[in-house]
């Protein structure tokens, strides 16, 4: 499978958005002789193969839909799930605040049904690798099937493993908790997680920062951030553009700390205090 994002046409094997009318689409791998059968009608892969994308299509009954390249967000809000997966709004924030890019290696723990396993695999790119702990083996599953689907799974390793017993990893750059219990498992992360290196973790409610954040500054954790996305639509018509009806609003907590290496010594603890202090004025 190749989800092809460079092409000027589809092509056998691609991933092909099929857009329609309400925001209605459907994202699928172009199978030469198969037929996509949808409640507006049918569609055959043959008549799709080989055509320009953006190109205007039709089923057998006449409706309408446009062959389109699906985004990154796109397959993330079509992801079969069977827990709650984070918004594309958080996990482009987490690409950005912990510098997750081509050639790096990433720990990640609690896969989930795989949306952040998936984009994180698509930024390290073919030379960079991902490694994602699961405890449960049903939900695990479901996030190879998914990486399979945007045929990035060779780019992660999966790991069948309760945190608590620690990650086989050492001296990463870069981990990330989506667990419910983060506070838990601070030692282990510390000893996975190279000094300076990225935390990032999210929660759904207050108390659990609380808890996760006393975690942190146990474990030596410095420049530590809290911080939600908020997303508002507007509608795209000229002479009506306002807000639409709903918004995207709280869907968690972001929280963000790097590992330092402190001197045993008042002065060395005073600083820690510091900076943590002068980090809540800077983002106040």
């Amino acid at each position: 499978m190749a989800w092809n994002l460079s092409g000027t046409h589809a092509q056998a094997g691609d991933l092909a958005q099929l857009a329609g009318l309400r925001n209605k689409s459907f994202i699928i791998q172009l199978v030469p002789g198969a037929v996509f059968q949808t409640h507006r009608g049918v569609l055959n892969h043959d008549d799709l193969i080989g055509l320009p994308w953006g190109s205007q299509v039709f089923s057998h009954q006449g409706s309408a839909f446009f062959l389109l390249q699906p985004s990154l967000g796109d397959l993330l809000r079509e992801i079969k799930r069977n827990t709650q997966i984070l918004y594309p709004k958080e996990i482009g924030f987490i690409l950005v605040q912990m510098g997750i890019g081509p050639g790096q290696h990433v720990l990640e723990a609690g896969t989930g049904s795989g949306a952040l396993t998936t984009a994180l695999a698509y930024m390290v790119g073919k030379e960079g690798h991902v490694t994602s702990y699961e405890a449960r083996p049903e939900f695990q599953r479901l996030a190879q099937s998914n990486l399979k689907r945007a045929g990035l799974e060779d780019r992660v390793t999966f790991k069948l493993k309760d945190i608590q017993e620690g990650f086989e990893d050492r001296k990463s750059t870069r981990l990330i908790l989506d667990v419910a219990n983060p506070y838990d498992y601070m030692a282990q992360v510390r000893a996975a997680l190279k000094p300076g290196g990225f935390f990032g973790s999210i929660l759904p409610t207050t108390n659990q920062v609380a808890k996760l954040l006393i975690a942190l500054r146990q474990e030596r954790f410095a420049f530590l951030d809290v911080c939600e996305i908020m997303l508002r639509y507007y509608k795209p018509e000229p002479d009506r553009l306002r807000p639409t009806d709903r918004m995207v609003a709280h869907t968690g907590y972001l929280i963000f700390g790097r590992p330092i290496l402190l001197s045993e010594n008042s002065a060395g603890q005073d600083l820690l205090a510091e900076i943590n202090a002068d980090r809540e004025e800077e983002v106040a």
